[in-house]
């Protein structure tokens, strides 16, 4: 039987409660998750690349399930390296969606990937890496946004 896997791209910077519950709920419907922490150059980082997969692979140390991995390709690039024929992304809103659903059609199109969306759980949306960054610049305790 083939391994269904799945892969949850994003800069992860950090990686949020809301980030963990996808994961986890996403575990259910997979086999394998692979989160990909994507490089992008434009977007203004607080924690460095090696500092998000540390953080990431010591939540899921235990889980052999989860594989941890950064990438600077395109990520239908990326998920043919890694086998996953599954893109998963949580949604918080409608403009959320609106963003994914273009992307998600053109993973579809050119790189033969299904995206899967899963609902943010409300007790969640309001949590974002941007504002938890915010927040870490200003030197507010965020731990209880964070796994």
């Amino acid at each position: 039987m083939e391994t269904r896997t799945a892969l949850f791209p994003g800069s992860f910077d950090p990686f949020t409660l809301g980030h963990a519950n996808i994961v986890e709920r996403a575990l259910a419907l997979f086999d394998e998750i692979v989160i990909a922490v994507g490089i992008n150059e434009a977007k203004r980082t607080h924690f460095s690349l090696d500092e998000r997969l540390e953080a990431i692979r010591r939540i899921y140390a235990a889980e052999p399930r989860v594989k941890v991995a950064g990438y600077d390709t395109l990520t239908m690039d990326f998920a043919r390296k890694v086998g996953a024929k599954y893109i998963v992304r949580g949604l918080r809103s409608v403009r959320d969606f609106e963003y994914e659903r273009d992307i998600a059609e053109i993973n579809r199109m050119e790189g033969g990937l299904e995206t899967v969306f899963l609902l943010t759980e409300p007790k969640y949306a309001s949590i974002s890496s941007s504002v938890v960054r915010e927040l870490l610049d200003f030197g507010k305790d965020v731990s209880r946004f964070l796994p």
